[in-house]
């Protein structure tokens, strides 16, 4: 993938969110690390809650929904007041999913892509080898 200078990359998973910024002119990527979002403690994440305990999605499936619908809140306050002008996602199935629940009409428009890859727990450099080969 050719990732424009200038643009976010936002990195998630239901725990993390990691926020970069490609420096380096296009075809290059140079990813340049940013100051994470404050996130507040709790979000209303779409995950279903069902009378029935055996219906119910775990504890931690929860938390992780509702992470990731903080961290898409985030992102869209961050697109609607025009401080991201591309956005590029990397995210595991489940985070992405989820996110995508949340997404702003701003945030849509400024999106370039979506990668499918838990990359959290990686370096620098294996999240820019990532954006090069998708």
């Amino acid at each position: 993938m050719i990732l424009p200078n200038g643009t976010t990359v936002a990195v998630a998973d239901g725990h993390t969110l990691l926020l970069f910024k490609n420096m380096a002119h296009e075809p290059g990527i140079e990813l340049a690390t940013l100051p994470a979002p404050r996130l507040p403690e709790e979000h209303g994440g779409s995950g279903t809650r069902h009378r029935n305990s055996i219906a119910n999605p775990d504890k931690a499936r929860l938390l992780e929904d509702d992470f990731a619908s903080t961290a898409c809140a985030a992102l869209n306050r961050t697109a609607v007041a025009g401080d991201i002008s591309k956005l590029l996602i990397i995210a595991d199935a489940r985070t992405l999913g989820e996110m995508r629940r949340h997404f702003h009409r701003s945030l849509r428009e400024r999106l370039l892509g979506e990668i499918v890859k838990d990359m959290t727990g990686r370096s620098k450099t294996e999240i820019e080898t990532a954006i090069r080969t998708a």
